[in-house]
């Protein structure tokens, strides 16, 4: 059984949200706050009710999903080699990492455009979108992995004869896996919000075009219920990739 502190750990949490939706429903329901521009909890709770039982949020969410699973894979196949090599490799790193820092200074919703011309409009550019911006968590994390390694297994495992594929699956990878999984972790979540950065740009697609659907009618429950759906869609990908984390750090014990 867990500890009583554990399980009342989420109690703080819980009142605060309790705290911020009574707030919410004071201003919605006292007139300080016009109700086209606010509108209570119950009648955003209705109206996700609505999309989900009717199937517009699923057939909008599914979209969005398929988007930044694909730039998810995408981002992953070239961020885990990169970052091997930027930790193995100081010629790498001192060639490469300027440029790496540099581009989380140049704002998605700037590239989404470029990549609509170059790529069209259609899943690759806003797959493209979501790479771009779950790069840098996960190659940041793994290099920070690797480097970090105690260096006394590997010199054991180099004296034994151990050669390079040996270090990296069976020492390498298994003590770095905590790092490079917390990274991982990070960016899918940060996926969706790619998705939806792309998704503004190409205007039907997703619920970020279900956002802009419902800004350009007006309807501002939809799109508070929308901004619900991207919150559970993000924390749903966000605990299914904690899952997977503990699973994997567990087979590795």
């Amino acid at each position: 059984m867990r500890p009583a502190s554990e399980r009342l750990s989420w109690w703080p949490a819980l009142t605060v949200g309790l705290g911020l939706l009574g707030l919410w429903e004071l201003l919605a329901r006292s007139g300080v706050v016009a109700g086209f521009l606010l509108p209570a909890p119950g009648e955003v709770a209705e109206t996700f009710a609505r999309g989900v039982r009717s199937g517009l949020l699923w057939r909008y969410t599914r979209v969005t999903l398929i988007e930044s699973l694909t730039g998810f894979g995408l981002g992953t196949l070239v961020a885990l080699p990169a970052g091997y090599a930027i930790a193995r490799s100081r010629l790498l790193a001192r060639a490469l990492e300027p440029y790496i820092a540099a581009s989380q200074a140049v704002p998605a919703i700037a590239l989404a455009p470029l990549l609509v011309l170059w790529l069209g409009y259609g899943l690759a550019s806003v797959a493209v979108l979501c790479a771009l911006i779950v790069f840098f968590p996960i190659v940041v994390n793994t290099a920070l992995g690797i480097r970090t390694l105690d260096p006394d297994p590997l010199d054991a495992a180099r004296v034994d004869g151990a050669g390079w594929l040996h270090l990296l699956w069976h020492i390498e990878i298994p003590l770095a896996l905590p790092s490079v999984l917390a990274g991982m972790r990070t960016a899918l979540t940060l996926s969706i919000t790619g998705a939806v950065v792309g998704e503004f740009v190409l205007g039907d697609r997703g619920l970020g075009g279900l956002l802009i659907i419902a800004r350009g009618n007006f309807d501002t429950p939809l799109v508070f219920a929308t901004l619900v759906m991207l919150v559970v869609l993000a924390a749903a990908m966000y605990g299914i990739a904690r899952l997977a984390e503990r699973w994997l750090s567990y087979q590795e014990r």
